[in-house]
């Protein structure tokens, strides 16, 4: 059980290796920058798991010997703590699991009504309540950035942003088409229906510029600074020209009269117009993910959602299922993430 996720020993090696890094970086006079932050949180919360799951391992040595030990009392009291045992263990996983800077991140929640008119744009609203009543059972806080209503009933689209940890680490599960089947109430003879509805999810990405350019990545000129002639005229070499050999790009900047300022703005405009040509990069990667997923209709939905002629949900990729559709209507879909997650 203490090997694979929860591999004690490769993690502390892991973090040993972090610590080292981090160490490295002071010694260059690099804290407080975006990566010795980020290093750092990544150290503590690699440190939480070891503890918790030592934590853990602690419990279970115990078990085991009052089960040796054969003391009936002892043994019930066990017994009737196995389920919150179950639940820290799941728990801990989840944490092991959820262990990437994106899972970390706030979530950017698109719901698109799918085939179906009507009936879907109906649907697409029942998918949103769903979704609000799951983070509300979470204590995460949302914001609906934007809605596209339908024409007689329902949302043809909506955006929502979900704020908490780990929100995208678990609502990434949800990502595809979803497909529910029901007696429709739009339909005056009572028809059985089926409807879709795909759901997106994205990571919120801080703003904050973090590029990374080796000294090998360009080539730096200094020359001096040009002017209208005058006391004005800088007569040292302060100006600077940043070359990005890969790209092509070159920056100049020459209003400083540091040589050093020159060069800091230069390198902070350079990495800005690298980090848009990422962007744009990510951007096309993107639509052609968007035109190469299936179409949202039957077929290619992730879980079903069955109302008629019997109750059921079930979820395409892992097999978990539940008889009681209502609940799951209602924000109980951790049963479904976990799942997934745990895939």
């Amino acid at each position: 059980m203490f090997g694979g996720y929860f591999d004690v020993d490769g993690k502390k090696a892991s973090i040993k290796s972090l610590e080292e890094k981090l160490q490295t970086m002071q010694q260059k006079e690099l804290w407080g920058s975006k990566e010795t932050i980020d290093l750092s949180k990544k150290i503590s919360d690699d440190n939480k798991i070891i503890s918790n799951v030592e934590k853990l391992k602690e419990t279970l040595d115990s078990y085991e010997e009052i089960i040796d030990y054969n003391d009936e009392d002892l043994i019930k009291e066990i017994t009737l703590n196995i389920s919150d045992l179950k639940k820290q263990i799941s728990d801990l996983e989840m944490s092991v699991k959820l262990s990437s800077k994106e899972d970390k991140e706030n979530a950017i929640l698109e719901i698109h009504s799918g085939a179906g008119g009507t009936e879907s744009c109906d649907w697409a609203s029942m998918l949103l309540r769903m979704y609000l009543r799951w983070c509300d059972k979470k204590s995460f806080k949302y914001e609906i950035l934007d809605t596209l209503y339908g024409e007689e009933a329902g949302i043809k689209r909506v955006t929502v942003l979900i704020k908490g940890l780990n929100a995208y680490g678990y609502l990434k599960s949800e990502k595809g088409v979803h497909r529910l089947v029901r007696l429709s109430p739009f339909d005056s003879a009572n028809r059985r229906h089926t409807s879709f509805a795909s759901v997106e999810v994205t990571p919120q990405i801080n703003d904050e510029i973090n590029i990374e350019i080796k000294d090998s990545d360009i080539k730096i000129d200094v020359y001096r600074s040009s002017g209208p002639g005058g006391q004005g005229v800088n007569t040292t070499d302060s100006a600077v020209r940043i070359t990005h050999i890969a790209t092509g790009i070159t920056v100049t900047c020459q209003n400083e009269r540091s040589q050093l300022k020159n060069k800091e703005i230069a390198m902070k405009i350079l990495k800005s117009k690298l980090y848009l040509i990422e962007e744009e990069k990510r951007r096309k990667e993107l639509d052609e993910e968007k035109k190469n997923q299936s179409d949202i209709n039957f077929g290619s939905q992730i879980r079903s959602y069955v109302m008629h002629p019997y109750s059921m949900v079930k979820d395409h990729r892992t097999g978990e299922e539940t008889s009681d559709v209502q609940k799951v209507l209602d924000g109980d879909i951790d049963k479904f993430i976990e799942g997934y997650l745990k895939m």
